[in-house]
């Protein structure tokens, strides 16, 4: 790495952690200002403005989370994206903002819940979110925002003039609807307090067996990536296609694994008689199955890799694990 890039990595960095102060520096207010909170939740508003925006905020969790949602990320990244002309932080910052909503929910004065399933979801959530990050960065040589996802590339290609204001939408509106809407279970965790029960015991394993797969997933794919950049210094023939593992049985065991994570939280939130927020992994699934598809079309028109991706369609599930079907009853195989 040039000392260029090492300037510009630096910098980065520096952005990224300092990219949410906004937000923290706002809800820390909030609740230092226990005794306006305290005469709001108790119908004593003085009139003035500070003290409706704190009773508002105390009365509205959610949407306060939208709204600084709104502001630091859609607005700001936005911001920040043009400025770099690359939108970078959104990528590093799916695997942030889940932590800083579920220690947002566990600390709001409206909060109750049950000690320990709070306990175990935080954890879970952390681990989750190390464990996606440490892929992010590895991925990306450990510079931070040296590049873009390639489809907001791809995009930014499509719609020419038209991306200043397509961008804020298509990337930070759209996610801000995801991520919010996945980690709604993380708020039902945090607003109703019943024991401990069986569902939880499920709801534990589901999740862990999501983390675990999706983290083996990216660690074979990196290595397989990693072993054909060798071939190509040597001047061998690449490997055209990642058959072994878990891929061998999934031509997407990442992105399975992933769900399983986000629909172990919907278990602890139908345990707690929110069934409701099923509909934030749905929604999350219909887009996972579009990025499937972009990917897979991606696949089939690099030339060299065409026959060889078009026979792994035809006998690997999409996304469920499961055993490699013939040529003669692929159509018939699980997705």
């Amino acid at each position: 790495m040039t000392r260029a890039n090492m300037g510009s990595n630096l910098k980065n960095a520096v952005l990224a952690i300092l990219a949410p102060l906004p937000s923290m520096i706002f809800y820390l207010s909030f609740l230092k200002n226990s005794e306006v909170i305290a005469n709001a939740a108790a119908g004593g508003d003085d009139g003035s403005f500070a003290a409706s925006l704190w009773a508002w905020c105390y009365y509205h969790p959610v949407l306060l989370a939208n709204v600084l949602f709104f502001f630091n990320v859609n607005v700001l990244f936005w911001v920040i994206g043009h400025i770099q002309n690359r939108h970078w932080m959104i990528s590093l910052y799916w695997t942030v903002i889940p932590i800083l909503l579920v220690h947002y929910y566990a600390t709001h004065p409206l909060a109750q819940y049950n000690l320990w399933r709070s306990k175990i979801v935080i954890l879970l959530t952390w681990v989750w979110a190390i464990r996606l990050n440490h892929n992010y960065l590895r991925r990306e040589r450990w510079q931070w925002g040296a590049r873009e996802d390639w489809r907001f590339t791809q995009m930014r290609a499509q719609y020419g003039k038209n991306w200043l204001w397509i961008s804020f939408f298509g990337i930070y509106a759209a996610q801000q609807v995801f991520l919010i809407g996945v980690t709604l279970p993380l708020y039902v965790v945090h607003s109703v307090d019943r024991p401990l029960n069986i569902w939880d015991y499920i709801a534990i394993p589901v999740a862990v067996t999501g983390i675990t797969m999706a983290y083996l997933a990216d660690t074979q794919l990196h290595d397989f990536i990693a072993r054909n950049q060798k071939l190509k210094e040597l001047g061998k023939p690449v490997v055209l296609n990642l058959d072994e593992g878990l891929w061998y049985y999934s031509r997407h065991p990442n992105y399975f694994g992933e769900q399983l994570w986000w629909w172990g939280l919907v278990i602890f939130a139908w345990n707690l008689g929110q069934a409701w927020t099923f509909v934030g992994s749905l929604f999350n699934v219909l887009c996972l199955s579009y990025v499937t598809m972009l990917v897979e079309e991606r696949m089939l028109k690099t030339p060299h890799r065409t026959e060889a991706y078009s026979h792994y369609r035809k006998t690997t599930s999409v996304w469920v694990p499961w055993f490699k079907a013939s040529l003669g009853s692929a159509k018939e195989k699980p997705t």
